[in-house]
């Protein structure tokens, strides 16, 4: 795509539309409760709010205000299943690898961590239908439709070209990025997580915008995109890692507790906490294809 050809409008409309879709197409394989459905529609809907964040100052303010909410609605409540999901997935990786299947402790922890984190994810799912069903969805979805060919532009948009207007939202989005990577020597300790949890989220944003300017820009944002995903993965990694192990020891004292053997539960932990050292080693090298990009 040739921006000298297209309107910042026109260029911002076909992203939200792609990302709308994605949305919207994700719905009835949730309702059919389709392996990863939950999933594909979060990243949907969060993937839509974050571009509307980095794109809001060529939107109206009130509907942008509005959608966003909305979105931030829908995707907490997403994110309850998916996180009992993966957690349901990841202790079935971790048994598999570490338990000794002739174990008299093997059944009880599963109990405690599979099954337990597949009755989170049964209870959640629910609440997802519920709320799909629900006037507040509906109402979001009926504006999504009409956002697909006419989002609420500001009419200034449409005299801004669309490669001057990307190349000003990914300046400012890897800028935020650089300054989160460059403030977390400085931090304590014990805020580190938070802030590599803050810079992943910044990551993902620049991935985002990457993505959504990629038709105009070319290889300049999807080379950048890609650094973006990287850091972006290798910081979800860690996260993931840190807490599964938080969430071994939390139902470790639960079954110390209830008099069971939590040697298991020990072993698990023991290698989450390496599996967290060893993704948190590649975060340096990472950060710095950012930072020089």
């Amino acid at each position: 795509m040739n921006d000298e050809q297209v309107s910042a409008a026109d260029a911002l409309t076909d992203a939200l539309r792609a990302d709308i879709e994605r949305l919207l197409t994700a719905e009835p394989e949730v309702r059919a409760d389709a392996d990863d459905s939950v999933h594909q529609m979060r990243v949907a809907t969060r993937r839509l709010r974050s571009v509307l964040r980095s794109y809001k100052k060529l939107i109206d303010p009130d509907a942008d205000s509005r959608m966003r909410t909305e979105l931030a609605w829908l995707a907490g409540l997403l994110g309850v299943a998916r996180d009992a999901e993966v957690r349901a997935e990841r202790f079935i990786a971790l048994l598999d690898r570490y338990a000794d299947p002739g174990s008299a402790a093997l059944e009880p922890t599963r109990d405690r961590l599979v099954r337990a984190e597949r009755d989170r994810y049964a209870a959640a799912h629910g609440e997802v239908l519920t709320a799909l069903d629900s006037d507040r969805y509906r109402a979001m979805r009926r504006e999504l439709k009409k956002w697909r060919d006419a989002p609420p532009l500001r009419e200034s948009v449409d005299a801004i070209p669309a490669g001057e207007m990307f190349e000003t939202v990914l300046r400012k989005d890897r800028k935020r990025v650089r300054g989160l990577v460059r403030s977390e020597p400085t931090v304590a300790p014990a805020d580190r997580v938070e802030l590599l949890h803050d810079i992943r989220k910044s990551a993902k944003r620049l991935r985002y915008s990457c993505e959504a300017a990629t038709a105009v820009l070319g290889d300049t944002a999807a080379d950048l995109g890609k650094r973006a995903k990287h850091l972006q993965t290798v910081l979800g990694d860690h996260r993931d890692a840190v807490e599964s192990y938080d969430a071994l020891r939390a139902r470790a004292a639960e079954a110390r507790a209830a008099g069971e053997d939590t040697a298991l539960f020990e072993t698990l932990a023991d290698a989450e906490d390496t599996a967290a050292g060893r993704h948190l080693a590649q975060y340096p090298a990472a950060a710095a294809a950012i930072d020089t990009a």
